[in-house]
């Protein structure tokens, strides 16, 4: 019995082990066309140390990290540094302010949406009467570092009010170092394209000897530039016990965006937007709640992983399942369709071809035995050869070993053997 049982799994396998091997190489085919695992590292370009962009930043170190992926933070002199460093592939990924520059580099750069509005911040000396940008004509102004977003817009926005190099002192500086020379009353304004919560605009908006420029045209700057919107500080939102300010201030705004490229793996897209919207969903000054991060406001096309993400949210796996095993999945789902192609038609071919070998094992015999059964017709009595053959095929037949649900057919087979040596003990 324990005989039988091993032939009978012997005889299996060699049908089961081909249709294995099939499997296994539809498998690899279909591994060739698996995108890539997401990296556990990447960089990205932020801004200066003290600025807004780094402190935001920092909290996506946090929650990427409980994800397992690395975010390695690069700073930067601003906007236009960063663009550049994504152009040289420095870095995976940049905050970028909207409407500083034109993508003409051979390598596209793709907005992934808006995080947040930066409004342009003017901070005037008291000693100073200025009621519109053009009065800033002979003013020393900060107008941002080399290399910032600030630099652009404010150079763009001064000339437009007829304020250039030739009328006034326009000094490359901005952050901490800006502030700085502008409290100590070393320079008249100082310009700054920065969030709320930027250190050294915090600080100015509380110092008794600056004060905030409010543009009282900021529709008219929102119509003339596309990239920029129109929005209000409220009388008291800085400091309600003190009143600052103590009258809305209308400012206008750019947006600040993430920017990668091509390159840029999908999976990670949809996680970094899940971690914008966790650092910047909520309400904030010039936001409601849950209105960043946008599909508005870009600095640059947006992606189309971005764009199913805003249109659909997460994917469903990321909803539910930690981000390595929701990849995981989503990755080697590909590897269903040869696991369907194949094991399908091979579930439905296997049992009759297992059946057919177990069968031919018995069929083949009815040949011999026919031709034994001709040889005694045709003699007209039973030579000792057939004799021979018959009592061979019988040892053979004997041999056999087939699964007990074919016992069946073996036994029909040692009947007809038997039914055809009584034909040849019968005298014709």
């Amino acid at each position: 019995m324990a005989e039988q049982t091993h032939r009978s799994g012997r005889e299996a396998w060699k049908v089961a082990l081909p249709a294995i091997g099939l499997v296994i190489f539809g498998f690899w085919v279909a591994y060739q066309f698996v995108q890539p695992a997401p990296p556990k590292h990447i960089r990205m370009a932020t801004g200066s140390a003290d600025g807004a962009y780094h402190k935001f930043a920092r909290q996506y170190v946090a929650h990427l990290a409980a994800e397992g992926i690395e975010l390695e933070l690069v700073p930067s002199s601003g906007t236009l540094d960063n663009i550049a460093m994504l152009h040289r592939g420095e870095v995976d990924i940049a905050f970028v302010q909207s409407g500083v520059a034109a993508d003409t580099e051979d390598k596209p750069l793709w907005s992934l949406g808006s995080l947040f509005l930066e409004p342009l911040w003017v901070f005037v000396h008291d000693s100073q009467e200025v009621a519109l940008l053009r009065d800033f004509q002979g003013l020393r102004i900060a107008v941002g570092a080399e290399g910032s977003g600030t630099r652009p817009l404010a150079l763009e926005l001064l000339a437009a009010n007829g304020i250039d190099h030739s009328n006034a002192l326009l000094l490359d500086m901005g952050g901490d170092a800006a502030a700085d020379r502008l409290t100590a009353g070393e320079i008249d304004a100082a310009i700054f394209v920065a969030s709320p919560q930027a250190d050294y605009v915090v600080h100015l908006n509380k110092t008794q000897t600056v004060r905030l420029f409010g543009f009282k045209r900021a529709a008219a700057y929102a119509r003339l530039y596309p990239h920029l919107s129109s929005v209000v500080v409220p009388q008291g939102l800085i400091d309600l016990a003190r009143n600052l300010p103590d009258a809305d201030v209308e400012l206008i705004a750019a947006s600040a965006n993430l920017v990668t490229t091509e390159e840029f793996h999908p999976a990670l897209i949809d996680l970094i937007l899940q971690t914008a919207r966790r650092v910047h969903g909520s309400a904030g000054w010039f936001s409601d709640g849950g209105q960043f991060p946008s599909p508005d406001f870009l600095a640059f096309p947006l992606l189309k992983e971005a764009e199913r993400f805003y249109e659909y949210g997460p994917p469903f796996l990321q909803r539910y399942l930690p981000f390595w095993a929701a990849t995981l999945i989503d990755r080697l789902k590909v590897m269903l369709l040869p696991l369907l192609v194949l094991l399908i038609p091979l579930f439905k071919t296997l049992p009759p071809i297992y059946r057919w070998r177990i069968r031919s094992r018995i069929y083949c015999w009815y040949r011999d035995i026919l031709a034994v059964e001709k040889q005694f017709r045709e003699a007209g009595e039973a030579t000792p050869q057939m004799w021979k053959e018959l009592e061979m095929i019988d040892d053979e037949v004997r041999r056999i070993a087939v699964p007990l649900s074919y016992a069946d057919e073996l036994y029909d087979l040692r009947l007809h053997i038997e039914l055809v040596r009584e034909s040849m003990q019968t005298p014709s």
